[in-house]
């Protein structure tokens, strides 16, 4: 195989390179909910990809090879940078899921710019693709990850991984040894059943246990070199802290990183009263636990649910506000901090972005049968406004419209596109019309929830009689959905634009009504102009 199988250069590599070319403020979001934590004993992890780019969703099958074949690693033009050591056997990936229900995501949390090694030869998006391909479980990624590091060397930044298989769910997070150095810095503790996890562009991973490999395995070095770097003083008496060692909080990093971890923990588990403080860089406020017990066990539609947010509800409510125009439009646009005065100052960076290019919900389940347990719910753009479809992770084609398609030129034949015109359409009149696009998107996703008992006990009587028919039925039915889903969308958009057209809302009976703007509005435009508009 070449190359060209790569699982998610459609991805991730354009996301980052957009993301470092044009200097956007931290991006993605990732939740991880242990079997325990869930209602129906999934592992689910989460993972939105930010980031003005096109993704295309790709499968790659399984694979073998013989032996002493090598694997070319390229960057995201194509251009072969080296090669290394192919194995035997590589397993078939769907996005970032396997056929063994094996899963990753990441956010990058960069961290001290001063480890970056430009002669390491691994990215982190090659570590997930590699893991994928050749790991069955989360422990077998993480050795396959740190592994490869060890012996080719590192090239990102800080890197939070998450990673699950139907029992376990990990974080590990890794960090560069400066330029020239060997191998990489890396810490990964499993988070225990029973709580839910999140990380949003900065290191989490506090104070570890050294002598407890079967919740946290680390690099022989990672404290001896943050104390050779002067990152920790081991006389100081404090405990050593990952994150606090090669990712330390600044107040930018509290406010658009942590935020959305604060976010997260306050609603899965309100009767904790998770304060904003140390989000708001209150000084003396304590960092938000690297895990917790939520108040409830959580669905799939309860994950989906967590990564719809803009603070609504609380202080930081991103629909309030003179910052959100008349119609409550959460979104702002970039750069998100900005100077007046010589006085820096930043916009709110919540878990649902319009710069979203795409996201998923894994879900792995133990009891079933992998190509019928593992489902990538999968959405493009902005995971407020976007729709989630199964895509079981068993299937061997993927739906056209979501490998369609180029940043360049509008298409109604993809379905970034499709999603992407329903969306920003929705920002001229979002108090309006993003309920209405709700309301699709909770109805569609309801029906899925409902078909998936049904839909799975065909497959699973498919599996015992005949498991090539059982791919089949598995491939056209997320198929199938994956493009009524597009098609509904469109439609969505040509109603959108019909009912709400040039200012004018139409009634039920097609008749336009205007609407104008709220009072409070309009009081705002009145104590900047008092006299401007007075007609008396």
């Amino acid at each position: 195989m070449t190359m060209k199988d790569r699982l998610f250069t459609y991805a991730i590599t354009v996301c980052i390179f957009i993301f470092v070319s044009t200097m956007q403020l931290e991006a993605c979001t990732s939740l991880l909910v242990t079997k325990g934590a869930s209602k129906d004993g999934s592992v689910m992890i989460t993972y939105t990809c930010d980031g003005e780019f096109h993704p295309h969703l790709e499968y790659a099958p399984a694979a073998d090879y013989e032996q002493g074949d090598s694997l070319p690693i390229t960057d995201w033009f194509g251009n072969v940078r080296g090669k290394i050591a192919q194995v035997p056997h590589t397993y078939a990936v769907i996005g970032l899921m396997n056929e063994h229900q094996l899963a990753i995501g990441e956010t990058t949390f960069e961290g001290r710019e001063e480890l970056r090694n430009p002669e390491g030869f691994l990215h982190y998006w090659d570590l997930i693709e590699l893991a994928l391909r050749r790991a069955k479980t989360a422990r077998e990624a993480i050795a396959v990850m740190t592994n490869l590091v060890a012996l080719y060397g590192y090239r990102s930044s800080g890197e939070s991984f998450s990673i699950a298989d139907t029992k376990e769910t990990w974080i590990l997070e890794m960090i560069g040894p400066d330029s020239g150095g060997q191998g990489a810095e890396w810490v990964a503790v499993r988070i225990p059943d029973g709580y839910i996890s999140c990380h949003a562009n900065k290191a989490r991973i506090g104070e570890f246990p050294l002598n407890d490999p079967k919740n946290c395995i680390y690099s022989d070095n990672v404290i001896s070199f943050a104390v050779l770097k002067g990152y920790y003083d081991p006389e100081s008496g404090e405990p050593f802290r990952f994150c606090e060692a090669y990712c330390p909080a600044t107040l930018t990093k509290k406010r658009f990183c942590e935020g959305r971890v604060w976010s997260i923990f306050r609603r899965a588990a309100p009767s904790k009263n998770f304060s904003p403080n140390y989000y708001r860089g209150v000084e003396g406020a304590e960092p938000y636990p690297l895990w917790i017990k939520t108040d409830k066990k959580l669905s799939t539609a309860d994950v989906f649910a967590l990564m719809r947010d803009h603070y609504e509800g609380t202080d930081y409510d991103m629909t309030k506000g003179v910052d959100a125009g008349p119609h409550n439009m959460p979104y702002r646009w970039r750069p998100v901090m900005w100077t007046i005065d010589s006085v820096p100052y930043g916009w709110e960076r919540a878990i649902s972005t319009q710069q979203t290019g795409f996201s998923f919900v894994s879900q792995s389940r133990s009891w079933l049968p992998a190509a019928v347990g593992g489902v990538f719910w999968y959405g493009v753009d902005d995971t407020y406004a976007t729709c989630y479809v199964p895509i079981y992770c068993g299937i061997n084609e993927v739906p056209k419209s979501f490998a369609t398609g180029t940043l360049d030129k509008f298409s109604w034949d993809s379905a970034w596109w499709v999603f992407n015109f329903v969306s920003n359409y929705a920002n001229l009149r979002y108090c309006y019309m993003m309920p209405e696009i709700q309301a699709v998107q909770s109805d569609i996703e309801g029906t899925f929830f409902k078909l998936q008992p049904v839909v799975e006990k065909t497959a699973l009587a498919l599996h015992k009689t005949d498991p090539e028919l059982m791919i089949r039925y598995l491939t056209d039915y997320s198929i199938m959905q994956a493009e009524m889903v597009v098609l509904k969308w469109r439609e969505l958009g040509e109603h959108l634009i019909t009912k709400y057209n040039d200012g004018y809302v139409k009634d039920e009976d097609g008749r336009p009504q205007a609407k104008g703007y709220p009072e409070s509005w309009l009081r705002g435009v009145l104590r900047m102009c008092p006299d401007q508009f007075r007609l008396k």
